[in-house]
């Protein structure tokens, strides 16, 4: 999409934000080499998480170390090879993964323009609670479900929703013309990335026309709402923080 001069269409609110792929600029991440890494989301928006996008060159490689943040992934393009623990296999486009907390994870040997997006936290422990497992999946393999009953509106979760996770990563998809239901109002923080098709996403009072490339951070209480539009479908990947007391 081509934008004038001195233009773009990323806005940062307080509570909301549409970072376009028009603005976007390289950061040196310790662990990641060979790859252009755009930190897309952190807490200096006002996020208690990280959305970053990696795109490898040839020989590029990502290794993490063992620490408290968890890390939830999804391949959008290429492959490689994904080590989360003791857990090792190559993966393809459309692979997704979690690296919990307390284990080191690697990308090695990815195809030239790999592209990988990351969503990361610190993990929240519950007290006697249970320690999510190590996951590599392939999306392709997971059922999209009607939203609500909607059939032209399906949601693949990706990550087991169950309490010892406490973070999504789902992702949505659209028929033209479908909608979110309702104007959602909630306590679940949300970063997005959109994977295909276009649309409009309201967030809070504005409403944004957004593409394939968009990545939105919704803070908690957002109001938000989407309509896919165009002749072909609409999906975004998203991440929420979930399955934690109030208080």
């Amino acid at each position: 999409m081509s934008i004038p001069y001195g233009q773009t269409r990323t806005r940062i609110a307080a509570r909301h934000a549409l970072i376009a792929p028009d603005g976007h600029v390289k950061s040196i991440v310790p662990g990641v080499t060979g790859a252009a890494t755009i930190i897309l989301i952190n807490e200096a928006i006002g996020a208690k998480f990280a959305q970053v996008m990696v795109t490898f060159e040839s020989g590029g490689r990502a290794a993490l170390p063992a620490n408290d943040v968890e890390t939830a992934g999804y391949f959008a393009t290429g492959g490689g090879t994904l080590t989360i623990g003791d857990v090792k296999e190559k993966v393809a486009a459309g692979a997704f993964f979690f690296a919990p907390a307390g284990e080191a994870w690697s990308i090695t040997a990815p195809k030239a323009g790999t592209r990988v997006t990351l969503f990361q936290k610190k993990f929240a422990p519950v007290a006697g609670g249970s320690t999510p497992p190590p996951i590599i999946g392939d999306a392709a393999k997971i059922e999209g479900q009607p939203f609500l009953g909607d059939p032209d509106a399906r949601l693949q979760v990706l990550l087991p929703d169950v309490p010892a996770f406490d973070l999504a990563m789902n992702i949505f998809t659209y028929q033209p013309g479908a909608t979110l239901p309702f104007v959602e109002t909630h306590v679940m923080e949300h970063g997005l990335l959109m994977l295909a098709g276009q649309g409009v996403y309201r967030l809070e009072d504005s409403w944004y026309p957004v593409a394939a490339g968009d990545v939105i951070w919704m803070a908690p209480f957002c109001p938000q709402w989407f309509v896919a539009m165009g002749k072909s479908p609409a999906s975004y990947l998203y991440y929420k923080d979930v399955n934690r007391a109030a208080l």
